[in-house]
């Protein structure tokens, strides 16, 4: 997987008036097929996020990156700067503003004939790919460190309501997804209770954050991005 800043292969296309990168195999693939990447706060302007996608086109899905935050994601300046208020920025993006953008970008494909469909959510967009499986519009699922779920609730209604095999990537060091809820998730969908398919997979020593924007000049942290990576990958083409 490569995540040189200057290797981005996408375009950036507007669908159906959202904002939204593309990465093609450029391989033959299945053409009724397509993989949801649903972002972290970052969203298009990290340029990893973007790189994320292009890995998954490598491996042979049609990546598909909707812009959920209205051309408003939060930005590293901001945050660098400590002027960024989330609390401000947050009743701007509910599900009644980020919903949306993917609906409208999931007609687009299906229009395209895809019919099935895959969904990769990191921290933010983790919430969405939920209630994408609530609804069984996807058929596989996968989230690195999820934000904006509760515990047990989320997690139980998974279990009563979606047919998606669920791939969970963790991290020790998460306060959106703490050990505790990750001991609820195993509680309820784990030990084959979940019977379309559940895994959780924890890197152990790792921070919130880490499979988009670990540090690549750190051996550990490379690793543990490349292996979320490979996680959601392999689950993917397993499920989907």
């Amino acid at each position: 997987m490569s995540f040189c800043k200057d290797c981005v292969s996408g375009t950036i296309e507007e669908i159906n008036g959202v904002t939204t990168y593309i990465a093609t195999p450029n391989v033959d693939y299945p053409k009724d097929k397509a993989v949801l990447i649903l972002t972290d706060a970052f969203g298009l302007p990290l340029v990893n996020n973007k790189l994320l996608a292009d890995s998954f086109a490598a491996n042979g899905f049609y990546a598909v990156v909707p812009d959920i935050f209205n051309g408003d994601p939060v930005t590293m300046a901001a945050l660098e700067s400590g002027e960024f208020k989330f609390v401000e920025w947050i009743p701007n993006h509910g599900a009644a503003q980020t919903r949306p953008p993917i609906d409208k970008v999931i007609t687009w494909l299906k229009d395209k004939g895809v019919t099935e469909f895959g969904a990769a959510g990191y921290c933010f967009g983790a919430r969405y790919v939920f209630d994408l499986a609530f609804e069984n519009i996807i058929k596989a699922a996968v989230v690195s460190h999820p934000s904006m779920l509760e515990a047990p609730k989320d997690l139980q209604e998974y279990f009563d309501k979606s047919t998606a095999p669920l791939l969970i990537n963790s991290c020790t060091n998460d306060e959106q997804f703490p050990l505790e809820k990750q001991e609820i998730a195993d509680n309820i969908l784990g030990d084959g209770k979940f019977k379309p398919g559940y895994k959780r997979e924890h890197f152990e020593g790792a921070n919130h954050g880490f499979a988009v924007r670990g540090d690549r000049e750190n051996p550990k942290k490379k690793a543990d991005m490349d292996g979320a990576f490979q996680n959601a990958a392999g689950w993917l083409l397993n499920n989907l």
